[in-house]
């Protein structure tokens, strides 16, 4: 099979070039392609016909697509199952990969459809007063950068470290182009040819790059984004590209790097928290044979609990079987390449020589399967460091199924140990004692991008340390690259502009999609709650009839709720109070200020179901008079959801309410969500 590439809109390569083999028994799974690829072309497709396409679409819209893709994908999962087990990979690895993969899609649309709205303007708020009456005001909006993102990956997840980068920069309107490492490349391109088939990608929106950059660097501009995994080595090269530097172009990266697992002094070999901690190092070893960039490279331990560790690792160590993924009963497959093969037994060469060497080859290592002898099959191998603080796995990696215990005297120790990485991915912190998880925070996060506390309630449900997920930040400072991968939509806002933006309440409101208190407003001649979802236009507004507040009311309101807090009924403890005088509860206040608003009979308004950023402003005594204004904040679409093709057609609309009293007074100010019907269905 010759890879090709994908470019502008066709597919580049008939040529065979260099030879990828089967990590489990060395024969050619693939070639690349000997042909060069015009970047000029692919950058020039990228932004004259990809991002001019992509900006035709809202955020939801391509969360939609994400969707759709996402499904796609599963549809066609075993497809990249049998390709992938070429890596080395046992299913189980593969499992990461792919359908790990293909979940972080459906997390982002997820993300897409809750918290982005139906435009290509996020606004970042709230808005801040910069006048004292309120004329002038200003925020934050994040647009699409209009450039293009370059993804490089590396070879340990071809499809789940495309996807991860794809999903987000698409999900912000950034067309991309995909390098994978070339070792593994062959995964990422048959998923790009199950993307491209889909249709359901706009063109050019998603290119691959099979082979080297060439020239591509020196063709970024301003606008672009680069995303890096990869070496910290490489990263460093990379990053210092004079074309990046000159133009200020971002550089994202997540490096391998010397992640730890501690051990916390408060766990004795008979608690569930040693058993969990055994099984977290081990398991980290094995999966993908070591090779993630997340993987336990420096296990610390208490110094008098170093053998029973050690004895313990070494023997959950022998009972995982590694060889052929296809046999029966096989743990753990092969490094990805011969390449990696060498250079991680250089690298545990060089270890050892400060190291004592308890578990490796030697020890009876025998993968299983046929031709197995020409994979790149490496032995679960386990260190011991003569001196923690002098050791050189605090700066040397052996990308493999291979861990140095760390021996250190009191936990300050430990926490000290851990820094020595100088910036890692993540790090776990075993303990049963909460004060002593309180205490790593301070030193350990400064660190590390990610930690994981982990305990026998937290087991119930434990991801992993290895599993970076993508609602949470993947990256870390220092050696670990300085980025942030995932997180959310804090990765979608890698791919977008800020923009501080200022102007009266009625300009900013026009501009974020988003009602602005002091904005101008269109008082409706039907009650908003009467409107479908199409009908409703933001800015629209009711103001309400008033309601007096009676001595009658606080009585009967705190007689329902049980609350008979002295500011609402103890009249001499009032008078003593900062207000001075008994108020309403702020509950009721809220209350009266629905029954103000709201219209009661049946109509487009499904259900209120939430309110946000509620804040009481001025009492309300007895005797004052209250009035509510509820105005159209903003709008969310919600598309038909395929699995309950029943349900009614809807969107979910903001609402703000303002409830002042007689003297014009701000009382109460949140924001009410409700979910409306849609006139027609879509």
């Amino acid at each position: 099979m010759i890879l090709q590439s994908y470019i502008a809109g066709r597919w580049v390569g008939a040529t065979a070039a260099k030879p990828l083999a089967s990590a489990i028994n060395g024969r050619v799974v693939a070639h690349t392609h000997e042909e060069a690829l015009d970047f000029a072309e692919a950058m020039s497709f990228a932004r004259g016909t990809a991002l001019p396409g992509l900006l035709r679409t809202h955020f939801q819209d391509r969360a939609r697509v994400l969707k759709a893709l996402a499904a796609y994908l599963l549809e066609r999962k075993e497809q990249l199952y049998a390709i992938s087990a070429h890596t080395g990979a046992t299913r189980a690895d593969s499992w990461i990969d792919i359908e790990g993969g293909i979940g972080t899609l459906f997390a982002y649309a997820s993300i897409g459809g809750k918290d982005l709205p139906s435009s290509n303007v996020l606004h970042e708020g709230p808005a801040m007063r910069l006048g004292a009456n309120n004329h002038f005001i200003g925020s934050h909006v994040l647009v699409p950068k209009r450039g293009v993102a370059l993804h490089i990956n590396a070879f340990n997840f071809p499809m789940w470290g495309m996807l991860e980068k794809f999903a987000p920069s698409f999900l912000a309107g950034m067309p991309c182009l995909v390098k994978p490492a070339t070792a593994t490349s062959y995964v990422a391109e048959a998923c790009v040819r199950l993307i491209v088939e889909s249709g359901l990608v706009p063109a050019g929106a998603l290119q691959l790059i099979i082979g080297g950059t060439g020239d591509l660097f020196e063709r970024l501009d301003e606008a672009d984004v680069v995303t890096f995994t990869g070496s910290a080595d490489t990263a460093l090269q990379l990053k210092a590209h004079p074309n990046l530097l000159r133009k200020s172009i971002p550089f994202n990266a997540e490096a391998d790097s010397l992640n730890c697992a501690i051990l916390a002094p408060d766990v004795t070999p008979a608690d569930p928290e040693f058993d969990l901690f055994i099984k977290e190092v081990a398991r980290e070893m094995t999966a993908k044979a070591g090779q993630k960039c997340t993987a336990i490279r420096r296990t610390l331990v208490p110094r008098h609990l170093v053998d029973p560790v050690a004895a313990a690792l070494k023997a959950r160590l022998a009972k995982t079987v590694v060889g052929d993924p296809a046999v029966e009963g096989v743990r753990m497959g092969a490094l990805a390449s011969k390449a990696q093969q060498a250079d991680v037994a250089e690298r545990v060469a060089q270890l050892a020589v400060q190291c004592e060497v308890l578990l490796s080859a030697k020890d009876g290592f025998a993968p299983k399967g046929e031709g197995v002898g020409d994979g790149a099959f490496f032995a679960p191998t386990l260190l011991l460091a003569r001196d923690s603080a002098a050791s050189d796995a605090h700066h040397l990696e052996a990308f493999g199924p291979v861990t140095t215990l760390l021996p250190y005297g009191d936990f300050d120790e430990a926490l000290h140990l851990a820094t020595l990485g100088r910036g890692s991915l993540v790090g776990t912190v075993c303990t049963k004692t909460p004060a002593l998880a309180a205490q790593a925070v301070p030193t350990f996060a400064a660190w590390h991008g990610r930690m994981l506390v982990l305990d026998r309630e937290a087991a119930l449900e434990n991801t992993g340390h290895g599993s970076p997920l993508p609602k949470l930040k993947h990256g870390g400072p220092g050696r670990a690259g300085g980025g942030e991968e995932l997180g959310g939509l804090r990765a979608v806002k890698h791919y977008l502009q800020r923009c501080a933006v200022q102007g009266s309440p009625t300009m900013i409101s026009a501009i974020t999609g988003e009602y602005q208190r002091g904005g101008a407003v269109t008082e409706s001649e039907v009650h908003p709650f009467r409107r479908y979802f199409e009908d409703v236009e933001v800015g629209m507004s009711l103001l309400t009839h008033r309601r007096t507040v009676g001595e009658a009311d606080i009585v009967a309101f705190g007689g329902l709720s049980g609350d008979y807090f002295y500011m609402h009924f103890d009249e001499v403890a009032a008078k003593e109070s900062p207000f001075g005088r008994r108020i309403a509860h702020g509950y009721f206040v809220l209350s009266a200020a629905a029954g103000l608003f709201v219209s009661p009979a049946p109509g487009p308004v499904l259900a209120n179901y939430g309110l946000e950023n509620l804040r009481f402003v001025t009492p309300v005594a007895i005797g004052d008079t209250i009035q509510a204004r509820l105005t159209a904040k903003r709008k969310i679409d919600r598309p038909p959801r395929s699995d309950q093709p029943e349900e009614v057609p809807q969107g979910v609309i903001g609402w703000d309410v303002a409830v002042t009293n007689q003297r014009g007074e701000l009382c109460a100010s949140y924001e009410i969500l409700t979910l409306v019907a849609k006139r027609v269905a879509g």
